[in-house]
């Protein structure tokens, strides 16, 4: 068995990781960290595990653990792992930004498996891709592996409001977030600069605008994205390009239906669909920003650095009613 550990415990993206990994046919869930919650059982504070687990948030680490999640705040992650040693043998998995981008940091592999899997396969440090990225990088990357990405970008993409994570600001409060629709971060969001590099690994001579603007909308979780830019074939030749691109994947797949987030909510797929309007292609993404944006595509990695079949422990299903 696979001894896991989780650093930084109470948060969705932790909890998202807690409930596949007790469930995970071949990891031991060895302890759940929490500088916050020690001693206290993690059922009362993820209380849909209630008679699931006896396990409570620990105050102590096991360096021995064979994989090491790291679910702590953005700039963190580099200041916890300067501090706390782990075994050689120990592999980590990180879902902040801290070591996205390229950097001699720890070795740390860029983890979006449909483009970097056989990395991921060797990899001892993980640098787990944010939620709007996998979503955009999985739209938009077929077209620079065959440099054709030679327009500008548009990108909108609305997210639900788990993606803001679990402390309260001003746009987080129900009366607030319910019934209401905002933009925020236009055309600066982080995500740019990793949506940008992984363009730029495929198609070197990429210069053209990635234009995005991000949104929060008026639920709790998904992502729904959607980008546009020119392209001069038809639409048979794009849909070739893209059933190519994801021939191997385990979790994205190209579809003709129209896209709703009730298709990924609680799984760990990503659902493109494409569409020809004139000289333009529109592409529609759709994910779970927790799961294939974050915690389940964490436990992919992991089943590829382990060599197991990477859908291990990921047959969940979505909430459709």
């Amino acid at each position: 068995m696979i001894e896991a550990g989780i650093i930084g415990g109470a948060g969705y993206t932790a909890g998202e990781l807690i409930r596949i990994l007790l469930r995970h046919p071949e990891v031991s869930l060895n302890f759940v960290y929490s500088t916050s919650q020690p001693g206290r059982p993690v059922a009362q504070v993820h209380q849909d595990l209630l008679g699931e687990t006896e396990l409570e948030f620990s105050g102590e680490l096991n360096k021995e653990a064979d994989v090491v999640f790291l679910c702590l705040g953005h700039g963190n992650s580099k200041k916890f792992l300067a501090e706390n040693q782990f075994s050689d043998k120990t592999k980590i998995i990180d879902l902040s930004t801290d070591f996205r981008m390229a950097s001699g940091d720890h070795s740390f592999v860029y983890g979006l498996p449909e483009f970097n899997r056989e990395k991921v396969k060797e990899a001892g440090f993980i640098a787990n891709p944010g939620c709007f990225a996998t979503a955009i990088s999985l739209a938009i990357l077929p077209l620079a592996k065959e440099n054709l990405l030679k327009d500008d970008l548009h990108i909108n993409a609305v997210t639900g409001a788990t993606g803001a994570g679990t402390s309260l600001s001003e746009t987080t409060h129900f009366t607030w977030r319910d019934n209401n629709f905002s933009s925020y971060k236009s055309f600066e969001h982080q995500h740019l600069n990793e949506i940008g590099e992984s363009v730029k690994k495929l198609q070197p001579d990429h210069d053209s605008e990635i234009n995005f603007i991000p949104n929060r909308g008026n639920f709790s979780r998904g992502i729904h994205a959607t980008a546009y830019t020119g392209f001069s074939g038809s639409l048979d030749d794009a849909k070739l390009i893209y059933k190519e691109a994801y021939k191997d994947a385990a979790f994205t797949f190209v579809t003709d239906e129209d896209l709703h987030l009730k298709q990924v909510v609680n799984t760990n797929k990503c659902l493109l669909k494409l569409q020809k309007f004139g000289n333009k292609l529109l592409i529609t993404s759709i994910i779970d920003n927790l799961l294939k944006g974050a915690s389940g595509q964490a436990v992919q990695n992991m089943n590829l650095m382990f060599g197991l079949n990477e859908k291990t422990g990921l047959d969940l299903k979505a909430n459709y009613f």
